[in-house]
């Protein structure tokens, strides 16, 4: 089928630019497998990161798909692929006979009206700059999606135009048509007025080539260090449709881990708010010395009728181990944590459950660093290291973290329940219980947001955190993330 033919055949009609883009597609076709040979460690690097974006089993949605080799390697339970090329499509259906493939403009409406939909995830990979509307077509995809969708754009760096220009000229790269080169900070701005926001950028490749290991050595290790990544040749945006809920009612299940707390358990109960369509509350206990389990039982028959209150023992040792405990028995649609220690204020917990409820954000962290706080709350030592350990971890999350150790979580029930399915990615590494959800949270591009509280110092008992050991702890961690989020 020749250029003409493979236009007619799709109803929407194409405009000169789109033509010279669909002629050059299918004259080009048959030269793409040596190619993607030839440059086989650009391509298999960005497949790699594609596929830690996207886990395997979701449901798909690729905008300009070509023959379809991202999207098979995606391993979707359900993909859909678009593409305005026939003879694309055709090698694609003989390709990848699992997969759906769509003939149509993706920026024509009636295409993005016949493709059964929600999806959980939208790819367009490298075909945006070809767009005529972006965000026009951007508001198009709203349609296609749940308000947990993401949509993952991947592009060329506008700054490596002249190099990528420079290896056409030199055969190191095939020929492309004419794109347009979008800075970073214009596509934020396009999804913006498309009503998508970003909450995850990341930026890979410094050689796209092997050089003899040297390549890959620098784009796993050197390539995504600050300052760096801004040189690299590829660029990866995360986004979510911006939806509110105003009227959605959630309930909540609150979780106290606590371990020598006993002169906290009972006035947990008595400052606790009543807030979301129904709460329930569930003690941790962490083998304590003082007889903190039998004031959280006390407590429990005491407040019967009252309160829906459920104890627990742990089982292991450490706060990990507590939350996993407890959210593994919680029934709630929210799931928040609340240290026994009473230093973050249980007054405030509905701020926290209507940021999720309201559809703000998918994970909501506290921090203790934003207001004043009261004299001996936090060790000077402590705040010191606490802002050093926030820039840290806000790099690694992609998110802007002051105070990752704050004990005060709070997520949707049915997001901690993929993130548990899905742990065996960084495996049980936290001993603190703080990381193993921020983490989780990151790996999933959940909607990540900070909001303050005013710590209070300690009326009861004592803190269980050794700085230095702890410190040590967190160093270790900050390697680990490095490893698991960034040197993919």
């Amino acid at each position: 089928m020749n250029v003409s033919e493979s236009a007619r055949s799709n109803p929407h009609v194409l405009n000169q630019r789109k033509l010279e883009l669909l002629e050059h597609v299918e004259t080009s076709l048959d030269a793409q497998d040596s190619w993607r040979k030839f440059n086989a460690a650009y391509h298999e690097d960005d497949l790699k990161f594609m596929r830690f974006l996207i886990p395997p089993g979701k449901r798909v949605l690729e905008l300009g798909c070509g023959s379809g080799r991202l999207l098979a390697a995606l391993e979707p339970a359900y993909g859909v692929g678009v593409d305005f090329s026939s003879k694309v499509l055709a090698k694609a259906n003989a390709l990848h006979p699992g997969l759906n493939f769509v003939l149509g403009d993706v920026e024509d409406p009636a295409t993005l009206a016949g493709i059964e939909g929600p999806f959980d995830y939208i790819v367009i990979a490298d075909t945006i700059g070809t767009f005529e509307d972006i965000d026009g077509t951007l508001r198009l995809v709203h349609q296609l999606c749940e308000p947990s969708t993401r949509i993952i754009i991947s592009y060329y760096s506008h700054l490596w135009e002249p190099v990528l220009r420079l290896a056409e000229a030199l055969h190191l790269r095939s020929k492309q048509p004419v794109i347009n080169y979008i800075a970073t900070v214009d596509f934020l701005n396009l999804l913006d007025l498309a009503n998508f926001e970003s909450i995850r950028e990341e930026r890979r490749q410094l050689l796209p080539r092997r050089w003899l290991g040297l390549g890959p050595l620098i784009n796993k290790y050197i390539a995504p260090l600050p300052g760096i990544r801004r040189l690299c040749l590829r660029t990866y945006i995360v986004g979510r449709p911006v939806r509110q809920f105003p009227d959605r009612k959630f309930s909540a299940s609150i979780l106290i881990p606590c371990r020598n707390e006993k002169g906290n358990i009972e006035s947990a109960i008595l400052r606790m708010p009543r807030f979301g369509s129904a709460q329930e509350i569930l003690f941790v206990e962490g083998n304590s010395s003082d007889g903190t389990y039998q004031e959280c039982e006390r407590v429990r028959d005491a407040y019967q009728g009252v309160w829906d209150i459920k104890v627990l023992k742990q089982d292991g040792k450490g706060k990990g181990d507590a939350v996993r405990k407890g959210f593994s028995a919680a029934t709630g649609d929210v799931l928040m944590i609340l240290d026994a220690d009473l230093t973050m204020p249980p007054e405030v917990l509905p701020k926290y459950h209507a940021v999720i409820e309201t559809g703000k954000a998918e994970f909501v962290n506290g921090t203790r660093l934003i207001y004043p706080m009261e004299r001996e709350a936090m060790r000077p030592l402590n705040l010191i290291a606490n802002r050093f350990f926030a820039y840290l971890f806000s790099y690694l999350v992609n998110t802007r973290l002051t105070d990752t150790l704050c004990g005060t979580k709070v997520l949707l029930r049915k997001d901690y329940e993929v993130l548990a399915r899905e742990r065996g990615y960084f495996g049980n590494f936290d001993p603190f219980g703080d990381f193993d959800l921020i983490f989780g949270a990151a790996k999933q591009n959940l909607k990540i947001i900070e909001t303050p509280i005013h710590y209070k110092a300690r009326t009861f008992g004592e803190t269980q955190i050794s700085r230095f050991r702890d410190g040590w702890l967190l160093l270790k961690m900050v390697w680990f993330a490095y490893r698991k989020l960034k040197a993919i």
